[in-house]
């Protein structure tokens, strides 16, 4: 006869007592494989999905690298399916939600760290350039953030005069960039530093400050022009540009 206190289905014991862990130890007692095996289960509660795991894991070598793969590239292992797939891509939006969320309000300078985090959650690992465009209010608290542009980030791809009119939209007085290199490289490109003094000057003649802009490359490391000296070079050549004409 069947014990009443006994899994109702095949691994459904060690499920719980992966959530039991998380509950009493939090997410750092898990392994990685772990961790794909319980977002997992979320999309098929009642499959086993400790050997997908660790298949997926084997083939893209890291969590994040798991989380950020595509809907093709995860149905390539086996035992991985469309709700599987959904369950990954639904933690990935909710973290990137909350990552932004968190920054909204909060100075700029002081919150320099969470912010890195989210542009890192948000483009690291994209097959395409993203443009994002952090708002901020007069005393550089964080309005909000928006995606500008996808695809080539240049000069001639991203229309300067849209991103003007989402900065007067939400009355921001400064702004920050943000891109992202798919090649994984941090090194600036020509086009960067052209895209970055044009939209210095443009935002110059209406008050409206670049402080910054980020480049986003592989892991979590992240290339300030600021940090860097390059907005400063930038600031002193807009300077001499604006002082010829007035």
């Amino acid at each position: 006869m069947k014990q009443e206190n006994s899994p109702r289905h095949k691994g459904e014991g060690h499920r719980q007592r992966l959530r039991d862990k998380f509950l009493q130890l939090g997410i750092e007692a898990f392994t990685d494989s772990e961790v794909i095996e319980l977002l997992l289960t979320f999309g098929t509660p009642r499959s086993d999905c400790k050997d997908a795991a660790r298949a997926a894991l084997a083939h893209f070598h890291t969590l994040p690298a798991v989380l950020d793969a595509s809907q093709q590239e995860l149905q390539q292992i086996k035992g991985i399916g469309p709700k599987n797939i959904f369950a990954l891509h639904f933690v990935q939006g909710v973290a990137r939600r909350y990552l932004k969320q968190r920054i909204t309000g909060k100075h700029y300078l002081r919150s320099a760290r969470e912010v890195a985090d989210y542009l890192i959650h948000s483009m690291r690992g994209l097959p395409h350039e993203v443009l994002t465009v952090i708002f901020l209010d007069a005393s550089h608290a964080i309005i909000t953030s928006e995606v500008v542009a996808e695809g080539t980030v240049n000069v001639n791809t991203i229309y300067p005069r849209e991103l003007i009119k989402a900065a007067l939209r939400v009355n921001a007085s400064a702004l920050v960039l943000a891109h992202n290199h798919p090649s994984g490289s941090l090194t600036p490109s020509t086009q960067d530093t052209n895209l970055t003094k044009t939209l210095y000057l443009l935002g110059s003649f209406l008050q409206i400050t670049l402080l910054d802009h980020l480049i986003v490359g592989a892991g979590d490391k992240v290339f300030s022009f600021a940090e860097e000296g390059l907005m400063a070079a930038i600031r002193s050549q807009c300077s001499n540009i604006l002082g010829s004409l007035g």
